[in-house]
């Protein structure tokens, strides 16, 4: 009977044993996991208030946390170490927002007046080239691009969106005091979500938060820098030629690259736009090779020397992964997207036995467990 791939019962019943049967046991499962995480993810998507501030604070916390564990290896009280970390973060990114809203303030009028006139010359352009392009068809595109810089419609869906933007402030307010309580006390709330699992088990468990944490943080941290080289280096350019907008498609440059793939590349195109319709074609000639040869640079040398092995994960499963998180969460899903499957993968391959280095189990958030 060992040796058969199904057997019968005392009553003649016929019962299928080892690959069938654990192929069919495995099956299963995954399919009570699939049903699980659509059941999650439904209803984290009802109170996105409450979720996207968790698991931002949640990414927050795993990048920042070596910051506080270096402080407190250096005499630092727990209190007094993630308080310092905890109001740089915060004077950072505040910071870098007040200076966006003042540039955006300062000089979105001047655009619109700016891409009036540079479109006029572009339909000049366009009519007396080789292209069959009547003024009907040029008349509606100029609409068009006029409705998107117009100022009434822009202070129309700044009124639209005044609910939003109280929701984002309520929002960032939340995400604010989940992430101080993550830094000082992460390590023991894993414990505690822990503590019903005994022996292998709950070891198991413990390195892999550990390992999660550890991926999550090295990705993100990683990121940081070559989206701030990035940044750096295309917001030199812009503010060289004197493109409008400089500060703020900085830092969207600097956004876009948390996106793989394609983020860099759709926030280079938007700042040639920009330049293209503030300054003149030649500048946006220029911000266009600067994003490619920025690029070459980030994909070549600063992702491999920087990232390492990190994002252990193949580019098939993060082009999904930013599909999938893209459809639920729409652009914060696809920045979320690839971090959060690159910590879940590593938590897996723990849980499955997977041998890993050791060298990132300092990299629990919090205080002590």
């Amino acid at each position: 009977m060992a040796g058969r791939e199904h057997g019968a019962d005392q009553m003649g019943n016929v019962r299928w044993t080892h690959s069938l049967s654990r192929t069919g046991d495995r099956a299963r499962s995954v399919l009570y996991i699939l049903a699980l995480a659509v059941v999650v993810i439904f209803g984290l998507l009802q109170v996105t208030v409450v979720a996207v501030p968790v698991v931002l604070a949640f990414i927050l916390a795993a990048a920042i946390s070596p910051v506080v564990n270096w402080l407190r290896h250096h005499g630092w009280s727990a209190g007094w170490a993630t308080a310092t970390a905890f109001l740089g973060l915060l004077v950072v990114v505040g910071g870098v927002l007040a200076s966006v809203i003042v540039a955006i303030q300062a000089e979105w009028t001047s655009l619109a007046a700016q891409a009036g006139e540079r479109t006029k010359d572009l339909w000049t352009t366009l009519k007396n080239g080789p292209l069959p392009i009547d003024d009907s068809t040029l008349q509606q595109a100029e609409q068009s691009l006029r409705g998107v810089l117009g100022s009434q419609q822009t202070e129309d869906q700044a009124m639209a969106g005044a609910a939003q933007a109280a929701e984002m402030a309520t929002g960032f307010i939340l995400m604010a005091v989940i992430l101080f309580f993550f830094l000082k006390d992460g390590r023991a709330m894993w414990a505690f979500a822990i503590q019903k699992l005994h022996g292998r088990q709950r070891a198991k468990a413990r390195v892999a938060g550990i390992r999660a944490m550890a991926v999550l943080g090295g990705y993100v941290r990683g990121t940081a820098i070559v989206a701030t080289v990035d940044a750096v280096l295309i917001g030199a350019s812009l503010l060289i030629l004197q493109v409008p907008l400089a500060v703020p498609l900085t830092v969207l440059i600097f956004i876009g690259a948390f996106i793989p793939i394609i983020g860099a590349t759709v926030t280079g195109v938007l700042a040639a736009l920009v330049a293209l319709l503030g300054v003149g074609p030649v500048a946006a000639v220029i911000v266009g090779v600067v994003v490619i040869v920025v690029n070459q640079l980030e994909g070549n040398l600063l992702q491999p020397v920087v990232m390492g092995r990190t994002l252990q994960i193949h580019p098939l499963v993060v082009l999904l992964a930013l599909a999938i998180g893209g459809v639920i969460a729409g652009v914060l899903g696809a920045i979320l997207a690839v971090p959060l499957t690159a910590a879940a993968w590593a938590a897996l391959q723990v849980w499955a036995g997977v041998p890993a280095s050791r060298a990132g189990e300092s990299g629990l958030v919090g205080g002590r467990g």
